[in-house]
């Protein structure tokens, strides 16, 4: 079955690491070491990306876990950093976005995304219109890797499972597509990318990014 569609994740596939200079300063502002920051930065977050929690909400949960006595902007002031934080890109990976649009392939965003995060790359972000269907978690209630998140892509897109190259970050999202029938790579660098294409010999149907 010939491949018809390519389906990023956002969130270090299509971004590069965390914006350093906005996790400085998430952790400036909480006051938290490193290693009591993340645990809680990481315990609501599939409730946010589910839309169960709006990004403020998420950081007056944080603060209220956290035992914190912050000042009454704090929350504020945290959510903007975190939606800074991500606000990241991966030059190379755009490229190939563009490489696969000129040969006829489709593509897509399937992410598990919050809102004011969404809000704050619609600000930055000109290329996201680019892609010919985007999926953010939170404003269908539901995230990866929930199947009715993968088909409500493959609907957008006009593809079934077979015909669609799903790349993600994270093994447990990789999983989920490989069970409804997707074809999906890991991904961790373009490199590795690049060698997991032509180990499947998918570089006959796509372009090398």
């Amino acid at each position: 079955m010939r491949l018809r569609a390519v389906v990023f994740d956002y969130g270090m596939v299509l971004t590069g690491p965390r914006d350093p200079a906005a996790h400085a300063a998430l952790m400036r502002i909480t006051g938290l070491p490193e290693q009591r920051f993340e645990p809680l930065y990481w315990a609501n977050r599939h409730a946010y990306d589910e839309g169960k929690l709006t990004g403020l909400a998420f950081w007056r949960k944080f603060i209220g876990d956290a035992g914190l006595d912050l000042a009454p902007g704090a929350a504020g002031e945290l959510n903007q950093w975190d939606a800074r934080m991500w606000t990241t890109q991966n030059p190379a990976m755009l490229a190939w976005q563009l490489q696969l649009k000129q040969r006829g392939i489709l593509t897509a965003i399937l992410s598990n995304m919050g809102d004011n995060v969404l809000d704050n790359m619609k600000r930055e972000f000109d290329w996201l219109p680019r892609f010919d269907v985007l999926v953010w978690s939170y404003q269908l209630r539901m995230a990866k890797p929930e199947p009715a998140i993968y088909l409500h892509v493959l609907k957008g897109l006009g593809t079934r499972a077979g015909e669609t190259l799903f790349l993600d970050d994270k093994p447990v999202n990789i999983e989920a597509a490989l069970t409804l029938g997707f074809r999906a790579i890991q991904f961790s660098s373009v490199e590795k990318l690049r060698s997991d294409l032509l180990a499947a010999g998918l570089d006959a149907e796509l372009p090398l990014p």
